[in-house]
């Protein structure tokens, strides 16, 4: 909680803005010294605005992707100096496609999520919705299996045949004989639309039967863990969710034509199956909404450094020191 506390007193000063009320926002004041005192604010010149602080009362209502809720709760901790447990009201996220419906109805002020399906820009074009977005992150659709599968890699190929039916049996692929098991992800779900659109392409994935489709990111990498007690099953997730909330034990992220998912492939893009996260707020806000301000913030190098932080790929290459 102190490394937070830290960054949100840095954010306060960072985040210099016109006061409430102001017909034009003023231009952010240069960042403090590294070691500069935080016990108290610097008095204020008497042209300078009073700094921007956000509350309970001003903050943004926050949506997105399951997968972007330990990074609400960071943001929202480090913003309003609270714990991730007194602020985990404000991160209750309906998953991607139903966040964009909620940014669109006036429910959300501002998202952090993957990709919408192609009926959510059908619906925004019906509502006439336009909205300011930008890549924030970007992870990669992974693939699991039972660490005691012999499999360690597989091709784009292999995996469209086995999600099409074509490959029942993983003594296809260099396995064992034992059948297939493959996991889906329910048709709102972010991995799902990943899943269409950047491995399978025109190519349609099979009807799974209802046992076999996850409706929570977890339950899936969970299940294809423990599945049967054997190495049969296979999923996707996102790697962020596989990896650094250990949400893999018991499982092996598999490479993909011979590049296995790690920060440094994700991030060049020689990872094949990437999968950017967007940060997004309805078009045309002032530059002093809170929630416009929190969009600028977390693309500002501040931002990043927390993203990184928190154990997602920043866009911008900042360690992950906050």
């Amino acid at each position: 909680m102190r490394k937070y506390l830290a960054i949100m007193l840095g954010l306060a000063l960072a985040l210099s803005l016109a006061a409430c009320g102001a017909p034009q926002a003023e231009p952010l004041p240069a960042p403090p010294a590294e070691n500069a005192p935080q016990t108290q604010e610097a008095p204020q010149a008497e042209d300078a605005p009073p700094q921007f602080v956000f509350t309970r009362e001003n903050f943004p209502r926050l949506n997105g992707s399951t997968a972007m809720v330990p990074l609400g709760q960071a943001i929202a901790s480090v913003l309003l100096g609270e714990t991730r447990e007194e602020v985990a009201d404000l991160t209750e996220f309906s998953r991607t496609t139903q966040s964009y419906r909620e940014l669109m109805n006036g429910c959300a002020d501002l998202l952090i999520s993957g990709a919408p399906p192609e009926k959510i820009y059908e619906e925004k074009e019906d509502l006439g919705f336009e909205w300011e977005i930008a890549t924030f992150a970007v992870d990669g659709l992974v693939f699991v299996v039972n660490e005691s599968n012999p499999v360690d890699s597989l091709t784009t190929e292999q995996i469209q045949k086995i999600y099409s039916g074509e490959i029942t049996n993983w003594s296809e692929v260099g396995g064992d004989d034992v059948d297939i098991v493959p996991f889906q992800r329910n048709e709102e779900a972010g991995s799902q639309t990943a899943m269409r659109k950047l491995v399978m392409g025109d190519i349609p994935l099979m009807e799974a039967p209802a046992e076999y489709v996850s409706g929570a990111m977890g339950d899936l990498v969970r299940v294809v863990a423990s599945y049967n007690d054997s190495a049969a099953a296979i999923g996707y997730t996102v790697y962020y969710y596989a990896h650094d909330m250990k949400m893999a034990d018991g499982l092996k992220l598999l490479a993909v034509d011979g590049v296995k998912p790690g920060a440094e492939t994700i991030r060049s893009r020689a990872y094949p199956f990437i999968n950017d996260s967007y940060v997004v707020i309805p078009a045309g806000l002032p530059d002093d909404a809170p929630a416009k301000i929190l969009y600028d913030w977390i693309m500002s190098p501040e931002g990043q450094r927390l993203v990184a932080h928190e154990g997602y790929v920043s866009v911008l290459d900042v360690g992950d020191k906050p």
